[in-house]
């Protein structure tokens, strides 16, 4: 569950018409390390069944997104079904949902699901390109998840999530975490990777 309406109606809830399963509170569970290993566990696969939606090569935020529902979360629900925070992929929470399988110790599914978040991946043909729409070379904020804008970028050079980016691939996936005068090396790639190299000049 990710909020609570001001009558104690739960958003993020299984009962909830709109807004059923939130990306954000699943991955939370695991990245804070709050929850019980196995509900984590469950909450991700949960992710993975709802939220991934490989055949458009998207990570949505929320589903079903707000549209008829009688409640009233706020500004989100202004947007169209689909697009952007409304049920779109919101590439800061798609990135989130990366590290948190990292942290599970997936491999496959991490560098799989960081692999459809790249934006390269995202033009690799004509019709892809023409369907994104925006430039292949920087992260953008935003994909929309519904037809007849499915797949379109929004919101480019403004966002924080080509940092994530950065971070959840060099730091959650090949594992290079430098903390002051101290290295860390914890890799979680797919298990078909014979091996990786980097190279690193300390200061």
């Amino acid at each position: 569950r990710r909020a609570w309406f001001d009558d104690g109606t739960p958003l993020g809830s299984v009962a909830s018409e709109e807004c059923r399963i939130d990306s954000i509170a699943q991955s939370w569970a695991v990245i804070s390390g709050a929850a019980d290993p196995a509900r984590s566990a469950r909450a991700m696969a949960a992710v993975d069944a709802q939220l991934v939606r490989r055949g458009d090569g998207l990570i949505v935020l929320f589903t079903p997104p707000f549209d008829h529902a009688p409640v009233d979360p706020g500004y989100i629900k202004g947007y169209p079904p689909g697009i952007r925070e409304n049920g779109g992929q919101y590439t800061h929470a798609a990135l989130w949902s990366v590290l948190a399988f990292a942290m599970l110790g997936d491999g496959d599914k991490a560098s799989e699901l960081f692999a459809m978040l790249n934006p390269i991946q995202c033009t690799r043909t004509r019709a892809a390109t023409h369907r994104y729409k925006v430039e292949p070379f920087v992260a953008c904020a935003d994909v929309y998840s519904v037809a007849p804008h499915a797949g379109r970028g929004g919101w480019t050079w403004y966002t924080g999530s080509a940092g994530w980016m950065h971070r959840v691939g060099l730091e959650r996936i090949l594992g290079f975490r430098q903390r002051g005068a101290a290295l860390h090396i914890d890799p979680c790639v797919p298990r078909a990777w014979p091996g990786f190299e980097i190279s690193f000049r300390y200061h």
